[in-house]
């Protein structure tokens, strides 16, 4: 895949409103145009640098066709900011795409079903974030799990693409970007 221009605008640094037990993070909503000259609506990975501070992290989909990023404290320490900070940003997909690390408990639901396993091991890095992706955005555990068992089962049917779910959240509202505290 060719370098595809890296996009460089100024964003402001929001605090979450729920940030959860992660510790202190930060995070950004990428301007429409900036997402529009990436690869995917979805999750995609990225290379960039946060007031020259070099990063590389995975873009979530923030439901209104665009992304966020998260801002961990060290790379806010790094690129020296604070939220509410306005910040420079450069972001370019990364090439290749990373391959996405496996949750535990589809991890262990693949090393039961040989079929599974196969159909998993031949689809794209792509086609695996995405069902990485359809599992994590599950918010109760019991529908998380219900989808790791459905996976399986879809994957060892020889399907290589999740269906029915669409990784921007545009149409399902399921995925957005953090609601910003005080």
């Amino acid at each position: 895949m060719p370098k595809t221009k890296a996009s460089t605008f100024k964003t402001k640094l929001y605090c979450p409103a729920n940030p959860g037990e992660d510790g202190p993070w930060a995070f950004l909503v990428l301007p429409k145009t900036a997402s529009d000259t990436l690869p995917r609506r979805g999750r995609t990975s990225v290379e960039g640098t946060i007031n020259g501070h070099p990063f590389q992290a995975t873009l979530e989909p923030d439901g209104q066709l665009s992304h966020w990023l998260k801002v961990s404290q060290a790379l806010l320490e790094g690129a020296a900011a604070s939220v509410g900070d306005t910040v420079a940003v450069q972001v370019s997909p990364a090439t290749p795409e990373p391959e996405p690390a496996i949750p535990d408990d589809l991890q262990k639901a693949l090393d039961k079903s040989a079929t599974a396993k196969a159909t998993w091991d031949g689809t794209t890095t792509i086609a695996r974030l995405d069902w990485i992706h359809w599992i994590e955005s599950a918010k109760q555990a019991k529908t998380r799990k219900r989808r790791v068992e459905n996976a399986c089962d879809m994957l060892s049917s020889g399907k290589k693409r999740v269906c029915c779910f669409d990784p921007s959240g545009y149409y399902d509202k399921s995925l957005r970007a953090p609601q910003a505290g005080n």
